[in-house]
Parts: structure tokens; C-alpha cells; sequence
């Protein structure tokens, strides 16, 4: 038995992970048995939503337990302001050994600073100063936010100083795929010297894939970064014998985050010709819908932007070419997530510690005609993975109770005895657990923005979705544009309802509790106790 009185745990995320890339949530050639594992002790939702499709301001939501208008955090490129509390500052506050093992991303991997475009220039006004030019005064520009920037690391002994967020001890990766950072690149200079003139596309192997930033790493699977976080989640567990403390790791993998890229014997562990070609190469009654469109004319006319983030429109073969590679990295990460729950068995601690697994976002993978993800708010980016194994909740169960990405700091709380901070908005889901549990939402709340143009867009995009248990309808802001699908009945998202007549009550309806949604989720701090 654990000497901890207080649970610990181990949170596992992914990157640009769909739900239905697992086994336990029915994908039909996947194999992931230690992920699996996990969901046969414990309970997997099967209606769980981001608070946003991209990368930072999810992963902010996930720190805060707040919506990204709320955190700030609206859009890449935008740091979270190290003044905001986080879930982790409470664990660490309560006594917790807090590490981080893996991706941070609540910082920026580029140097772009974060910015809002100037305004036009009128003639004959003055324009204020550079520093009045913004509605507020906010520097998240200086040295303790270039912690996740190349420059920083190729610095000799960079580190990133604890505490980081509310992480103690952290071991950080940057980047994707072979082509990372941080801590790692130290690791693997220590572990083979020569390995460093294999990474990234300019050193793929041959290979016959088509599909955009796939390439064939000559890292071997034993140098490649999953192996890395295992063995550095192992360490930290091996150590545990020697505190009794409890503890919170996180460990978060890069993968399988584009570029397409398993190593070693994952990447022939899938063919392509494995994999169906997604229902919208299929279907002649489909109109694509203006953004996604145009995506498809900017590939076709040779201006799509092939190496960069933001989705791009594929095609058949090369979807069925990414969905393979997708399985082959998320068979290699699930391979690291055994290693280190065989480590937990043998600290000793298995039966005082929660497990849970989730991800920051999906992939379109060929669904809609798309890769990766951008300003679309389909299932197939929205509806992500989370699994809460409980030890003193060994059934297994599957609820369709609905939640949310900034649910998962509440719940992590609740479950640890600690009250939340004010201003935290997310619910906690322990009373939707197991086999008799019960919804504490009626619908995910969703917000997308952008500091930049998007496809058919010719403003920074402001897209805000709610999501209940059968539709999903996305307000377009500035546009007067809309979507509105039935999941019951259109599970692909085919057929957009918003113009129709006969659905205008229901749109309506969906407005309403929309409206009531972005009232309840303004904030509450500071709020007055009296007055003044």
C-alpha cells in the first residue's frame, strides 16, 4: 500500500490525438493495449470536447480550467501569462512533487511575438506611440518566456526554471516529431553524439509516401523522443520509494503530431491500403462548405502552404498514407505509455494513483478532404480522448455524459480534496464516473480564434461552436455564416442545417443556450465583496 494518504497522478497527453485513433474507442485496425489497459480500469467518455481545436489555448485551458477568451491564451503564438494560476500551482502548493516530462507548448516555439494587427492608418490622425498602439500593457515578450524558443536551447546549459507553471521538476521536448528540442536534444547528445546529424526532414531515408510532411527518420526507436520520456518517466517513478510525498506527473508526448515520421519498425507497422478512403472522396451529394473549398482550389492551383500548421485539402491516397503513419506513431507512444505504467506497477504506488489519458486536439486525417486542423469545427478535431482509471473505481465504464477539456482541472482537484481557485470555470466530472454516473453539463462549449486571415476568411476568424448530445452548430462571427449538423443522423457532417426553414426553432433554441454559454463563461476575477 502506498504511504501517500492523498492519490497521485499520472496524466498522459497526446498531440492532435482524435478519439477514434484507439482501440477502446472502436478504431478497427489500431492496436493499443496499454492504452486499453487503462480504460478496462476506469471510466472513458465518449463525448469529450476541447475547449478549442489548436494547440496553445486548449493546452492553457487544460493548466487553468479556463476558456481561452478568459486565459488569454486565443490563438498560437500567444504565451500563457505566467501571473495566471494554474491547476498544478494548487497540487504543489498542497504538497505535491509536480513534474512535467514531455511537451509544454503554453509558450512559444517560434519568435514571432504575440501582437494584434495595427489599425489603418487615417489620414490626418496621429498614431499613438508603440506602446499605447494595444488596449492593454501586457509584456509577454521577456526572458521568462523564451523558455520554449530554439535560441533558448541551442544556449549552453539551458534549462527551463522551476517553478514552471506549477511544475517543480521539468524535463521539456519542443517541436514535432524527429524534429525536437529542449531537454532531449542533451539526452540524446549524451546517448549517441552522431545521432544529431539524423534528425529532421533533411536526413529522411528514402521511402514512398506522398502525402505532405511525411518523412522516413533514420532515429532509431530507441533514441527517438518517446523512448526518451519513458525512460525519463521511469526515472522519476523509480525515485518515489524515497518520498513519501504525493505526486502529479504529467507526461506529454510530441507525437503524432505531423510531420508524419514513426520511427523504426512503427513505420511499416500500417499500410496504407489498410485504411478506407474517407466517406467525403465517396460521396457525389456533398458541397463543401466556402473554407474548405478553398482549401481544396489552393491545393489544386499550387498555393496551399504543404509544411506548415494549419490545415491543407489532400487526397484520397494521401489520407490513407497519414492514417497509417498516424497509427504506426501512436502504436510507438503507446508502446512508451506501457514502459512506464510497468514502472508505477513496480514503485509500488499503482493502488493510490489515477491514470487518465487525453489529448489536445484531433486531425482531420482525410475526413472533409483535409489534413491537420485550422478554423473547421468537425468531430474530427473537436472530439477528443479521456480516460479517468481510479483506483477506488477499478469497473470499467463508458458514459456519454459530456465533457470538456477545462473540466479536467476541476476534477483533478476534487478528487485530490483541494478547493478550486475563483475563476476556475471548468466542472468537475466525478459524479459522471462509472456505470451509474451523471452529467454535470448539458453541452462543450468550443472557441476558435485566430491572429491571422483563414481560407475564405479575410479577418482574424472568431468561430465559437456549442456542442450538446446530438448537434453541433458553429456561429461564424462577422459573417452571418453558419453550421448546423445533426450527429444522429449526419454523424460525417455532410449536411449543414443552418439555412434550412424547417430548422430555424432549433437554430434558435441552439442560439439561445449559446448566448447564455458566453455569459456564463465571462470572468469572475476579480470580483467585488462589497462596495466601494
Amino acid at each position: 500500500m502506498s504511504k501517500s494518504r492523498s492519490p497521485n497522478f499520472i496524466l498522459f497527453i497526446t498531440d492532435q490525438h482524435r478519439a477514434d485513433y484507439l482501440g477502446c474507442y472502436g478504431h478497427p485496425i489500431l492496436r493499443t493495449p496499454h492504452i486499453d489497459s487503462i480504460a478496462a480500469h476506469g471510466t472513458r467518455f465518449r463525448k469529450f470536447y476541447v475547449a478549442s481545436p489548436v494547440c496553445m489555448p486548449n493546452r492553457a485551458s487544460l493548466m487553468t480550467g479556463r476558456m481561452p477568451a478568459i486565459h488569454g491564451v486565443r490563438s498560437n503564438g500567444i504565451p500563457l501569462s505566467q501571473e495566471s494560476v494554474t491547476f498544478v500551482d494548487l497540487l504543489r502548493d498542497a504538497g505535491y512533487d509536480t513534474a512535467l516530462i514531455g511537451k509544454s507548448h503554453l509558450q512559444n516555439f517560434t519568435k514571432t511575438p504575440a501582437m494584434s494587427y495595427p489599425a489603418p492608418p487615417r489620414e490626418g490622425y496621429r498614431q499613438p506611440s508603440p506602446g499605447l498602439r494595444q488596449a492593454m500593457r501586457i509584456d509577454l515578450t521577456g526572458e521568462s518566456y523564451r523558455q520554449e524558443l530554439p535560441a533558448y536551447w541551442a544556449e549552453p546549459g539551458a534549462h527551463i526554471a522551476t517553478p514552471f507553471y506549477g511544475y517543480g521538476h521539468v524535463e521539456v521536448v519542443t517541436g514535432h516529431g524527429d524534429a525536437v528540442d529542449g531537454d532531449y536534444r542533451a539526452w540524446l547528445r549524451d546517448k549517441d553524439p552522431a545521432a544529431l546529424g539524423l534528425l529532421g526532414p533533411e536526413n529522411s531515408a528514402p521511402h514512398d509516401y506522398i502525402v505532405p510532411q511525411a518523412y522516413r527518420t533514420r532515429i532509431p526507436e530507441e533514441l527517438y523522443s518517446t523512448n526518451y520520456l519513458a525512460e525519463r518517466a521511469e526515472a522519476f517513478l523509480s525515485a518515489r520509494n524515497a518520498n513519501a510525498d504525493p505526486f502529479f506527473l504529467t507526461v506529454s508526448f510530441p507525437d503524432p503530431h505531423h510531420p508524419f515520421n514513426p520511427p523504426g519498425k512503427y513505420w511499416d507497422m500500417y499500410k496504407p491500403e489498410q485504411f478506407p478512403v474517407p466517406e467525403s472522396f465517396q460521396r457525389n451529394d456533398w458541397t463543401p462548405p466556402a473554407h474548405v473549398q478553398e482549401a481544396i482550389e489552393d491545393r489544386a492551383s499550387g498555393k496551399a502552404n504543404l509544411h506548415g500548421m494549419r490545415s491543407i485539402a489532400t487526397t484520397a491516397r494521401e489520407a490513407q498514407e497519414a492514417q497509417a503513419l498516424t497509427c504506426g506513431m501512436i502504436a510507438c507512444l503507446d508502446d512508451g505509455i506501457g514502459r512506464v505504467l510497468r514502472a508505477l506497477d513496480a514503485s509500488g504506488q499503482r493502488d493510490n494513483t489515477v491514470i487518465i489519458f487525453t489529448t489536445d486536439h484531433g486531425d482531420h486525417l482525410g475526413d472533409h478532404r483535409l489534413l491537420l486542423k485550422g478554423c473547421e469545427q468537425y468531430q474530427s478535431i473537436l472530439h477528443v480522448p479521456f480516460i479517468w482509471s481510479d483506483p477506488q473505481a477499478p469497473a470499467a465504464a463508458a458514459t456519454d455524459a459530456i465533457g470538456s477539456t477545462i473540466d479536467i482541472p476541476a476534477t483533478i482537484l476534487d478528487r485530490a480534496r483541494i478547493q478550486p481557485y475563483v475563476g476556475m470555470q471548468g466542472k468537475s466530472l466525478l459524479p459522471s464516473m462509472g456505470p451509474d454516473g451523471q452529467p454535470v453539463r448539458d453541452c462543450a462549449f468550443v472557441q476558435y480564434e485566430h491572429q491571422m486571415a483563414d481560407k475564405d476568411v479575410d479577418h482574424m476568424p472568431r468561430w465559437h461552436t456549442i456542442v450538446d448530445q446530438r448537434y453541433r452548430m458553429t456561429v461564424m462571427s462577422d459573417s452571418g455564416l453558419g453550421e448546423l449538423y445533426d450527429l444522429e443522423t449526419d454523424p460525417g457532417e455532410f449536411d449543414n442545417l443552418w439555412d434550412r426553414p424547417d430548422h430555424a426553432g432549433l437554430k434558435a433554441q441552439l442560439m439561445e443556450r449559446l448566448l447564455q454559454l458566453e455569459i456564463e463563461h465571462t470572468d469572475t476575477v476579480p470580483y467585488p465583496i462589497g462596495r466601494a
